[in-house]
C-alpha cells in the first residue's frame, strides 16, 4: 500500500513519534490511522519491558506555581541519557505533565500517576515517550505545596528546581520567598529547622557523632602512647602505609608488632574510661553543626552576610516564615 507523506506527518503530529516509526506503523497497519497509533503504543510497551532494569538517572526537573501563588509543584521526569533529556520534545513532555499537575492541583506522585494525559492513563502517556526515545522513561519525583504564598525556582539546565511555601501573602514576602528559593536550590537543606528533621535522621546522626567522638578520643590516646613507645605514629596511620614503610626499610617487623600491641592495649583502656558526659557534650556540638549546615533556617544566609536565613527573614519581615519546601535535583 502506498503511504503518503501527509499520512505520515499527520500520525507524527498525533503521536510525536519519529517519521520512520510512523511510516512503518502505517505500512504495518495498511494505512489504518487508529491501528497505527495502537501499533506505536505497543511498541513503546515492548521497549519499556525490555528496558525496565535500565538505570534512568538523567532527565528534566521543572517547577511551577499557580497564578495565585497558593499552590506549587516540582517534577522530575527521568530518562537514560542527557542527550534525550535535553531534547525539545522531552522538555515539553515534562512541562505538559507539570502543567497538568498544576491545573489539577495534584497532591502527590501516586495521584499524578493515577491521572490521565491527553485522554489516556499517565502510565501509557509515559510509555509512549519510551517508545519514541528508545529509553526507559519514568516520573522519578513529584512534590507539591499548598500555602499562603508559594514560589518556585528553576535552575538553568533543568537539572534542579525547588518550591517554597510561606505563611503569609502581604508585605515583601514575594522578595523573601524568592531569596529563600535561591538559598534552598544552592545549599540543599534537608529540613526547615531542627524540629523538622525526621527522628530517624536525628538518631542516625547522633549515633555517628558519638562514634566519631569516641574514635577521635581513642586515636589521640593511641598516638600519644605510640610516641612514648619510641615509634613515629605517621609510619602506622594505615595498613597500606605500614606495608609501604616496611618495604622502604623505615620500620621493622618488631616495630609493627610493638605498634599493634600498644594500639590494642591503649584502645581498650581508653574506651573503658571515656567520660560519658564529655562524649555527649562533644556529640551535641557536632549535632549543632549538622543542623547549621543542613537545616534551612540555621544555614548561613547567602544574601544577608554574617547572619542565618532565619535572621534574614526576620529582619525583612518579623511575621514571615517558611512553612514548607521541596528541592529536587538529578542524581541527588
Amino acid at each position: 500500500m502506498n503511504i503518503t507523506a501527509a499520512q505520515v506527518n499527520e500520525l507524527r503530529q498525533m503521536t510525536g513519534a519519529g517519521m520512520m516509526d510512523c511510516k512503518k506503523a502505517l505500512v504495518e497497519c495498511n494505512g489504518d490511522k487508529q491501528a497505527a497509533i495502537d501499533f506505536l503504543r505497543k511498541k513503546g510497551q515492548k521497549i519499556a519491558e525490555k528496558r525496565a532494569d535500565h538505570d534512568a538517572a538523567e532527565g528534566c526537573v521543572l517547577s511551577k506555581v499557580t497564578a495565585d501563588h497558593a499552590f506549587g509543584a516540582v517534577v522530575m521526569l527521568n530518562c537514560e541519557t542527557d542527550f534525550v533529556a535535553a531534547t525539545e520534545d522531552f522538555v515539553n513532555r515534562t512541562k505538559a505533565i507539570l502543567d497538568y499537575a498544576i491545573e489539577n492541583k495534584i497532591a502527590d506522585k501516586d495521584s499524578l500517576m493515577a491521572g490521565t494525559m491527553e485522554g489516556r492513563p499517565m502510565a501509557e502517556y509515559i510509555t509512549e515517550l519510551t517508545g519514541k526515545t528508545g529509553e526507559k522513561v519514568q516520573i522519578g519525583k513529584y512534590f507539591a505545596i499548598n500555602a499562603a504564598y508559594v514560589t518556585n525556582y528553576n535552575h538553568p539546565g533543568n537539572r534542579r528546581a525547588c518550591i517554597v511555601g510561606m505563611n503569609k501573602t502581604f508585605g515583601n514576602v514575594e522578595e523573601i520567598a524568592h531569596e529563600v528559593a535561591l538559598q534552598i536550590t544552592a545549599m540543599s537543606p534537608i529540613a526547615i529547622d531542627e524540629n523538622d528533621v525526621p527522628q530517624e535522621v536525628k538518631d542516625r546522626e547522633l549515633a555517628i557523632a558519638i562514634e566519631k567522638t569516641k574514635e577521635e578520643q581513642v586515636s589521640k590516646a593511641v598516638e600519644s602512647a605510640v610516641r612514648k613507645a619510641g615509634l613515629n605514629p605517621n609510619h602506622f596511620d594505615s595498613e597500606d602505609h605500614i606495608e609501604s614503610n616496611k618495604a622502604k626499610g623505615w620500620i621493622s617487623d618488631e616495630d609493627i608488632a610493638k605498634f599493634r600491641e600498644v594500639k590494642e592495649k591503649t584502645s581498650a583502656e581508653k574506651l573503658a574510661t571515656l567520660p560519658e558526659a564529655m562524649i555527649q557534650n562533644i556529640a551535641k556540638g557536632r549535632m549543632a553543626k549538622f543542623y547549621k549546615t543542613n537545616t534551612l533556617l540555621n544555614q548561613d544566609s547567602l544574601i544577608f552576610e554574617g547572619h542565618s536565613v532565619k535572621e534574614y527573614i526576620t529582619n525583612a519581615d518579623k511575621a514571615a516564615t517558611v512553612v514548607a519546601f521541596n528541592r529536587v535535583e538529578l542524581g541527588a
